[in-house]
């Protein structure tokens, strides 16, 4: 495929054909990610290729029940990994330490480099992917069904495999609406509502147009998307909860001693 295809032709997908991805294709896709960049080349990620249809059914519930975990072929999982670094450092008698927030996010930035160079090459192969944010969100679920040791903390996954459906492309908001230049320019009310007038149409249609996420949102008593995002999808509360999920698990896993 065209690269500039391949960029503006991405629709995340969640039916997937009964067709297993070659060994061949796998490993150039995670070859791809590997030549991601990387903060001081120290490669500080792992990546989890899941096949089994076992531990995929365990995985299914902590992420939230998505139908892709089970029906994709392969599910990818990055990781913010400094375990390996830091065996590395107590062979080699140098101080042992990348166990605090600021190593926590440079390994997350590392995993989420590398997972975007994987679907990129995914995509240009006619293979399809969809991210589960339900990798940060349950990252204490999902890194107990993975064995991830101290130090290692999932980050991004995705599902992927050969599409069976082949879904519109969403709208994403303009240009001018999310890039500044030399300094940030904050938006004028009336500079909101023009960049997401679209995004407001385009999304409560979609939500209109689906039978049960109409049902949802008349239950709720919700009159347009804004409130869809913070009373149905991402409410306070869940977002609360969350966060304390990993921040609690960040702490089991070695990553916020800030001595």
């Amino acid at each position: 495929m065209e690269f500039n295809d391949v960029i503006y032709g991405h629709k995340s997908i969640r039916e997937y054909e009964d067709k297993q991805v070659s060994q061949e294709l796998l490993d150039q896709i995670l070859e791809a990610g590997i030549r991601a960049s990387s903060s001081g080349n120290m490669q500080s990620y792992s990546i989890i290729v899941t096949k089994d249809k076992q531990l995929k059914e365990k995985l299914y519930t902590a992420h939230m029940e998505q139908s892709m975990v089970i029906d994709a072929p392969i599910l990818l999982t990055f990781c913010a990994d400094f375990n390996r670094m830091r065996k590395w450092l107590t062979l080699n008698d140098a101080p042992v330490h990348f166990d605090n927030f600021m190593s926590f996010m440079i390994g997350a930035i590392d995993a989420t480099l590398v997972a975007q160079n994987c679907a990129l090459a995914a995509e240009n192969a006619g293979l399809g992917i969809c991210y589960m944010g339900s990798t940060l969100a349950n990252c204490n679920q999902i890194g107990e069904i993975l064995n991830l040791p101290p130090n290692v903390v999932p980050i991004v996954g995705y599902s992927l495999g050969y599409p069976k459906e082949n879904p519109t492309l969403r709208d994403r908001l303009p240009k001018h609406g999310l890039v500044h230049y030399e300094q940030y320019s904050d938006y004028s009310n009336e500079e909101i509502l023009e960049i997401y007038k679209v995004r407001d149409e385009k999304g409560w249609k979609r939500y209109m147009d689906v039978p049960k996420l109409k049902e949802m949102t008349e239950q709720l008593g919700l009159k347009n998307l804004a409130q869809i995002y913070t009373m149905a999808k991402y409410t306070k509360e869940s977002h609360h909860q969350f966060s304390q999920t990993v921040l609690n698990y960040l702490e089991s896993q070695n990553f916020m001693n800030n001595k």
